[in-house]
């Protein structure tokens, strides 16, 4: 199926109402088949011969897809992912891809779906009992924030667990307030076909390597630019430090004390590390690492008025850091070729986009697809934003960081409207590189 034409952007001003834009209509797709055994216990050197052509043909064609051309920079050298993308956040346009629609293990990148499917359900004030059931069947050696039976946690606080320390903990608990683990697994995968995220099977919601648990490159990227839709999504993604909530203690006199402790962003393109500065412009949104998958990572970037969102899955290279690295080495790539290069493909829009931008009363902050706001929209006392987004009245100046300003936008006018046919990002503001 080849790559849609480019849709001219037109917009009707008027005073009177107005809905974020999402995309009228989505191409048709081919679905991948259902997982059926290890998705990588023993992965594969080479991608399948046939794989998905959702977003278009090329992007179902093993190997590196780019339309190289006079002006066009060209792609890094030093590549080893088995599988990555670079994609136009707004427009949906994709710049480049190799092995796009690889079945391959995801790890915790799929909290990212988790995220998208389960943040609009539970306000973020509200509060929440750990009873033993809720830890239940968490994998031997996960990654934990350190929530403990018997203990009350907002699920502000378990959101930070998810997105900071990609708290396999945190992710459970929230299951388990969702209506168990299975009840979850079946949203997520019902939300990943609403998507058009059809490479994807979730086992566990976690991203802990599963029999059939499988995503990709295409995917990860199509679930980030939904996660993005959602204000508290955004939040939580760009939030580099934070208070978690510690264990109930006796004080020196007997007093009960329960002290916080602060957790870090593992996504070093945000937080940074010894041998990976803080990427110029990240604004998230989530790495993962598990013996199957290796490392895998999905950044979304703004520079120069453009948003890019780049997925990387299993570098080859021993390297630490590795994927951090080769995204940002794509992303530098993207900023130079955005506009230059003909785009191979595109991020599909979800099944029902049309139907929910033509609901009355739709949100005219340019929030598109829920918000997930509960409680406010600011991270609250004692959580760091990236880099360079001011802080306000005290609080952790994500609000402002990643306020919207409209994005692309549908406009009514005497009940008529034109629809951008893309699904827009909010725009992220302008950023500073880190001091």
């Amino acid at each position: 199926m080849p790559a849609p034409k480019k849709t001219t952007r037109r917009s009707l001003l008027v005073t009177s109402a107005v809905l974020s834009s999402l995309a009228l209509a989505a191409p048709a797709a081919v679905a991948a088949p259902k997982p059926s055994g290890s998705p990588s216990a023993s992965p594969s050197a080479t991608p399948p011969a046939s794989m998905s052509t959702v977003g278009g043909a090329r992007l179902g064609k093993p190997g590196t897809q780019v339309n190289l051309a006079s002006g066009v920079p060209v792609l890094p050298k030093d590549l080893s992912a088995r599988s990555w993308i670079v994609a136009d956040a707004e427009s949906g346009d994709v710049l480049a891809a190799h092995n796009a629609h690889w079945r391959l293990a995801p790890a915790s990148t799929l909290k990212m779906l988790f995220a998208d499917t389960l943040l609009p359900r539970f306000p973020r004030d509200t509060k929440h009992k750990v009873v033993p059931s809720d830890l239940a069947g968490i994998g031997s050696g996960s990654s934990m924030v350190g929530i403990k039976e018997d203990e009350t946690y907002t699920v502000h606080d378990l959101w930070l667990g998810v997105f900071l320390q990609s708290g396999n903990d945190a992710v459970h608990v929230l299951s388990a307030m969702n209506k168990g683990v299975e009840n979850t697994v079946k949203d997520m995968n019902e939300h990943a076909e609403e998507l058009q995220a059809l490479d994807t099977h979730v086992v566990s919601p976690d991203g802990y390597d599963a029999e059939g648990q499988v995503s990709s490159a295409y995917d990860l990227t199509l679930i980030a630019r939904s996660g993005m839709q959602k204000k508290d999504f955004r939040e939580y993604a760009s939030t580099v430090t934070a208070k978690f909530p510690g264990e109930t203690k006796k004080g020196k006199k007997g007093k009960k004390v329960r002290k916080p402790f602060e957790i870090r962003n593992t996504n070093r393109l945000l937080s940074g590390d010894s041998d990976v500065p803080v990427y110029q412009g990240i604004a998230g949104v989530k790495n993962g690492n598990t013996t199957n998958a290796g490392a895998t990572f999905t950044g979304v970037a703004e520079r120069g008025g453009k948003v890019l969102l780049v997925t990387v899955m299993n570098p080859e290279k021993p390297e630490h850091n590795e994927v951090y690295k080769e995204t940002a080495r794509l992303f530098d790539w993207g900023f130079k070729a955005a506009g230059k290069v003909q785009p191979v493909g595109e991020l599909v829009p979800p099944k029902g986009a049309a139907q929910a931008s033509a609901q009355p009363g739709a949100n005219p902050s340019g929030e598109a697809g829920g918000s997930g706001d509960g409680a406010g929209g600011t991270a609250g006392t004692g959580s760091k934003p990236v880099a360079g987004a001011p802080a306000v009245d005290g609080s952790s100046g994500i609000g402002t960081a990643l306020g919207i300003t409209g994005g692309v936008l549908v406009l009514l006018a005497g009940g008529a409207f034109l629809v951008n046919r893309r699904w827009p990002l909010p725009d992220l503001v302008r950023r500073r590189t880190r001091p």
